[in-house]
């Protein structure tokens, strides 16, 4: 885990990124799809640095899908240190963030509820 990286905009982990040696992620001007990608633009224009820092419920761009919107709720509840942490705690106990591709084991989820619950227990059901 790279924790430096933290977490994207959108609630994606930069930290736990299998592209994290390449990409620079969205929190500087450097980002790859910095035009297109709606959550950037959207916080940005707002002046939040992330998306869970906004009250309104929102599910556009990369929080239409569980896992960034599953992210981002848990940091709105917990705080993004707190999720640094579980995602820290899972990793050393063989959770892993990107396991296909850019699937792993927090892309089964389609409850948010139990992704939530997955973050702060390491464990399914």
């Amino acid at each position: 885990m790279k924790r430096e990286y933290g977490i994207a905009r959108c609630g994606l982990a930069c930290c736990l990124c299998s592209e994290n040696t390449t990409c620079q992620g969205c929190l500087g001007d450097n980002c790859a799809f910095m035009d297109a990608c709606e959550n950037r633009n959207c916080s940005k224009e707002k002046q939040y640095g992330h998306c869970y820092e906004c009250d309104k419920e929102c599910r556009k761009g990369m929080l239409s899908k569980s896992k960034p919107y599953g992210f981002t709720l848990f940091a709105k509840r917990y705080g993004e240190e707190k999720l640094l942490d579980c995602l820290a705690a899972n990793e050393k106990n063989g959770i892993v963030y990107h396991r296909e591709g850019i699937f792993g084991d927090y892309d089964v989820f389609d409850d948010v509820e139990e992704l939530i619950q997955f973050i702060l227990t390491g464990k399914r059901g």
